[in-house]
C-alpha cells in the first residue's frame, strides 16, 4: 500500500484494487489484555482441533494447562471469537431477526461438477497483538477458493464483498451457508436473489453441512496463521493472499486424487 499524498490513488481505490476490505487496512489491535489474547489463541487452536468442544470443555482444557480462569470469561471470549460447537444443540446459529431462513438443499445431493454448490463461513484469526475475522467462498466439487476477505468486525459488509467478488468469476447453482446473521442479512440475501442463485442454509444442529470450509480453516491455520503470527492487517492480508494462491494452484489434495483445486476448477494460474 502507498500512503495518501504519495500517489493519485486513494486508500479506498488501492483497497479495491487489492481486494482488501478497507477495515483491514485501518486495523488496530482490539483492546483486549495480553492474557485474554493468549487465551483466545489457545482456544482457537483447541477449537480447530476439536470443533465439537463447547464452552465447558474448552474451559476444562485451559484449566488443564494451568490457567485459573472463570468459565464466564471463556464464554465471553468464545462469543467474541464467533466460536460455536458443531454438535447438535438448540440455537446453534443466530439468524437476523425477521429474515427468512431458507431450506437445506444438499441432503443426498451428489456433487458432480464445478459451480454446482458454493459455500461460505467465517473464522477467527489470531494475530501477534490482536485478531481479525476471515471469510471465504469455496466451490465444493473442486475445493477452489473463489474469494476471501478479512475484517476487524463481524459486520455483514465484508461477507457481501466476498460474495460479489466470487460472483464476478462465475455463477453457482446453489449457495450454502449457516444461519448466521451475516448470511441471513438483507444485503447478503439480496445479492444472491438478484443473481438468481438457489439459496441453501444448514439445518440446526447439522454438524457436517459445511465440512469442506471447516477443513479449509484448519488447513489455513496450521499451514500459515499459527506458523507466522502476522502483526498488522496488511501483513495478514498479504500472507493470506500468498497462501490462498498456493492452496488453489500448487497444493495437491489427497481427496482430489492429488490434483490441485485449480486443476479441477479449470482456473488459469495467476502470477
Amino acid at each position: 500500500m502507498i500512503e495518501a499524498g504519495h500517489t493519485e490513488l486513494s486508500i479506498q481505490r488501492q483497497c479495491d484494487l487489492l481486494g482488501l476490505h478497507r477495515s483491514g487496512y485501518y486495523y488496530k489491535p482490539r483492546p483486549e489484555s495480553g492474557m485474554n489474547l493468549a487465551l483466545m489463541r489457545l482456544l482457537d487452536e483447541q477449537y480447530t482441533r476439536t470443533p465439537y468442544y463447547g464452552v465447558r470443555r474448552l474451559h476444562q482444557h485451559l484449566c488443564s494447562l494451568g490457567y485459573d480462569v472463570n468459565i464466564k470469561r471463556i464464554r465471553r471470549l468464545t462469543r467474541l471469537m464467533g466460536l460455536e460447537a458443531i454438535y447438535p444443540k438448540p440455537n446453534i446459529s443466530r439468524p437476523m431477526k425477521g429474515h427468512k431462513i431458507y431450506p437445506y438443499l444438499l441432503k443426498g445431493l451428489p456433487i458432480e461438477r464445478v459451480n454446482q454448490v458454493w459455500s461460505t463461513d467465517i473464522t477467527f484469526i489470531p494475530m501477534r497483538q490482536g485478531f481479525m475475522y476471515l471469510t471465504a467462498i469455496m466451490d465444493w466439487f473442486s475445493r477452489f477458493v473463489l474469494s476471501w476477505t478479512i475484517s476487524n468486525s463481524l459486520d455483514a459488509s465484508f461477507c457481501v464483498e466476498a460474495l460479489i467478488a466470487a460472483l464476478a468469476m462465475a455463477l453457482p447453482e446453489i449457495f450454502n451457508s449457516d444461519q448466521g446473521g451475516q448470511f441471513t442479512s438483507e444485503s447478503f440475501i439480496t445479492v444472491l436473489e438478484k443473481a438468481k442463485v438457489a439459496i441453501s442454509m444448514d439445518g440446526r444442529g447439522r454438524a457436517l453441512d459445511n465440512v469442506f470450509v471447516e477443513r479449509l480453516w484448519r488447513t489455513v491455520k496450521y499451514e500459515y496463521v499459527y506458523l507466522n503470527a502476522p502483526a498488522t492487517g496488511s501483513e495478514l492480508w498479504q500472507g493470506l493472499d500468498n497462501y490462498f494462491h498456493f492452496y488453489n494452484y500448487q497444493r495437491p489434495h489427497q481427496a482430489l486424487g492429488y490434483k490441485t483445486p485449480a486443476m479441477l476448477y479449470g482456473a488459469v494460474n495467476k502470477p
